[in-house]
């Protein structure tokens, strides 16, 4: 336990040093938020249009673009640049075991996302005067189990990739045309029928669903699909992570 909180404070403090890992995890999506929002608010109040419920819609979204970003960039371009460096053929001369390295990079990945979804809503509350619908323990249990979920992204790609390099162009590769089609950094309703069907086989899509869900105070059975396929990408990427997982 000595040696995992001393890995996971030295890892924040470098995640913190990293100005493209802060800058997408704290600031992006809260400009997001801030560019939609101003949008919005300007639009007459009715179905479907402007207004703080309208705003509201967002935050999950943009809460699930939080999720995707720090799974696919952060933990993938971190283990492969230690693993590039030699740093994780280091630490193997140590008593770390590979579950503290996977765990630390969980720990801090995870706070760095509750962070930047904290300042989101703190922006709708304060700039927006958003309302909170969703049962506060609800919402934090899909919230959760979705970055543990979307994680072992992180993990599996960070297991295959030579090299920091190439860790980077893959993950941007695959991260922004999910967060697009997705629905996180747009609403999927307003895409055309055929890019709906192809949201369908991002994994992103289903956090965005379970997340928008429970914001609006919908239970879990409404989501059976999205928590059954998020369950099923969390074991895999756990397994496929373990599996996989190189010093050198």
């Amino acid at each position: 336990m000595n040696s995992l909180v001393k890995m996971a404070w030295v890892e924040s403090k470098l995640f913190l040093r990293e100005p493209v890992g802060v800058f997408f995890t704290l600031i992006f999506p809260l400009m997001m938020l801030l560019i939609f929002g101003t949008i919005y608010s300007n639009t007459p109040a009715g179905p479907g249009s402007g207004g703080p419920q309208a705003i509201g819609s967002l935050i999950p979204a943009f809460t699930a673009m939080v999720i995707g970003i720090t799974g696919m960039m952060p933990i993938t371009i971190t283990m492969a640049t230690y693993r590039e460096n030699g740093i994780l053929r280091r630490l193997r001369t140590t008593p770390v075991s590979p579950m503290v390295v996977l765990v630390a990079q969980v720990v801090v990945v995870f706070s760095m996302t509750s962070l930047g979804v904290i300042l989101l809503g703190i922006a709708g509350r304060l700039v927006y005067h958003v309302q909170f619908l969703a049962h506060p323990l609800s919402l934090l249990g899909g919230f959760t189990f979705s970055c543990l979920s979307f994680f072992g992204i992180g993990f599996i790609l960070a297991g295959i990739m030579p090299n920091a390099r190439t860790a980077q162009i893959i993950a941007m590769v695959l991260m922004y045309p999910m967060l697009i089609i997705s629905g996180a950094a747009w609403p999927s309703e307003l895409m055309p029928a055929a890019v709906q069907k192809i949201s369908a086989f991002m994994p992103l899509t289903y956090v965005v669903n379970l997340l928008r869900g429970l914001w609006i105070n919908e239970s879990w059975r409404q989501h059976t699909t999205d928590v059954l396929l998020l369950a099923i990408l969390l074991v895999v990427g756990v397994l496929i992570s373990i599996k996989l997982f190189r010093w050198e």
